[in-house]
């Protein structure tokens, strides 16, 4: 019975001394990437959508913005409209490029045309939160025959305050209007 309590007082002790023993905090993360945030479309993939210019209904493009934190800032995400590159000919080229105002328009959601002068748009996440939100796109039933080609695509935005990033994955969204 004695060497039961020998034993039982000896894993009491080493169980105390182990659990009194200090360890160092884990870094809380790397203080390069501490404002670094992405924006990618959804579903996470480059897959292209196919339409009818007959659509009248908002052709919608949702973007998660990818952020753990709550910033005194709020972070803005970048996308602008390309010209479809056709990655199948050699070399790569410009298939039907469908024309901003002629074909479609960059439209909020309510249908009011977003005025840029080079084709870029932001999309701002309000003190850098995690947040969803929409592109959204107005075709105008341009009746000229042929399909129609464009691209949405994020774009990397690096200020002095923030990054926010994309995915190689989920960056661009190739649209086809038939």
């Amino acid at each position: 019975m004695k060497l039961v309590n020998y034993i039982a007082l000896a894993f009491m002790g080493a169980a105390f001394f182990t659990s009194c023993e200090k360890h160092e905090a884990a870094p809380a993360g790397v203080s390069e990437l501490e404002h670094h945030y992405y924006a990618i479309f959804v579903p996470n993939n480059n897959t292209g959508i196919t339409v009818s210019r007959s659509q009248t209904a908002l052709i919608k493009l949702p973007v998660q913005f990818y952020s753990t934190f709550v910033r005194s800032y709020d972070a803005v995400a970048v996308y602008s409209i390309a010209k479809f590159i056709d990655p199948v000919t050699t070399p790569p080229t410009v298939s039907n490029p469908a024309v901003r105002g002629v074909d479609y328009n960059i439209v909020d959601r309510n249908g009011v045309t977003i005025p840029t002068t080079d084709s870029t748009y932001r999309i701002v996440f309000p003190q850098a939160k995690q947040a969803m939100d929409t592109i959204y796109v107005k075709l105008l039933n341009n009746p000229a025959p042929g399909v129609r080609k464009f691209e949405v695509q994020m774009r990397d935005n690096i200020t002095s305050e923030f990054d926010v990033d994309i995915f190689s994955t989920a960056y661009r969204r190739p649209i086809t209007i038939n």
